[in-house]
């Protein structure tokens, strides 16, 4: 992905306390007796919306999906719901470069994060991103994808205006692909694109 910026998310389990209850009795007093543990309270997590089926059974396809739904002209809205719905509810996304004084800050964000900051810019401007090369690693259900990408304003420019590498975590639940975590890092003058990552590996 490009030009993102910000975020983070988390859920902590909270235990209630467990309480002595002691009982009175009269005559010699009885071992108190202790109140039955409380039952953990479960985080409150936002609804996930429903992903596509077909945007989910396979890496070719949530790859795909994950560039189709950022790409458009300007002031074509976004089907938000459908990105949202490819991510673990835990899901990050991240861009990384180099600031003029040398040091490469790492901007973290969610998904949400991510559309926020961007619905007002792509009002405005043409973004289709697409991908070039790709490298792909998997272990049981654990996917690590390098994807290279391009970024045009237009989807008929004959260059693009930025390139760069996608590195896409990819996690299987057994019925379907998430994305956990998306980071990326664009192309510029002092990072040049090496000819491997240029061509399928």
């Amino acid at each position: 992905m490009h030009r993102l910026a910000q975020l983070g998310l988390a859920a902590a389990l909270t235990m209630a306390a467990c309480v002595p209850a002691m009982a009175q009795q009269a005559a010699p007093t009885a071992p108190a007796a202790l109140a039955a543990p409380a039952a953990p309270v479960a985080p409150a997590t936002p609804a996930m919306p429903a992903a596509r089926p077909a945007d989910v059974a396979s890496i070719d396809a949530i790859v795909a999906a994950v560039y189709e739904v950022i790409s458009g002209p300007a002031g074509a809205p976004r089907d938000w719901n459908r990105m949202r719905s490819l991510f673990a509810p835990e899901g990050r996304m991240a861009a990384i470069g180099m600031r003029p004084d040398g040091s490469y800050p790492l901007r973290m964000m969610t998904p949400d994060d991510y559309i926020a900051r961007n619905t007002k810019a792509f009002a405005t401007t043409g973004f289709f991103e697409t991908e070039l090369a790709r490298r792909v690693e998997t272990f049981g259900q654990v996917a690590h994808v390098f994807s290279t990408y391009e970024a045009r304003h237009a989807a008929n420019d004959a260059k693009p205006f930025m390139r760069g590498v996608n590195s896409i975590q990819l996690v299987h639940d057994g019925k379907r692909w998430y994305v956990l975590s998306l980071l990326w890092r664009a192309e510029d003058a002092a990072l040049q694109l090496p000819e491997r990552y240029l061509r399928n590996g």
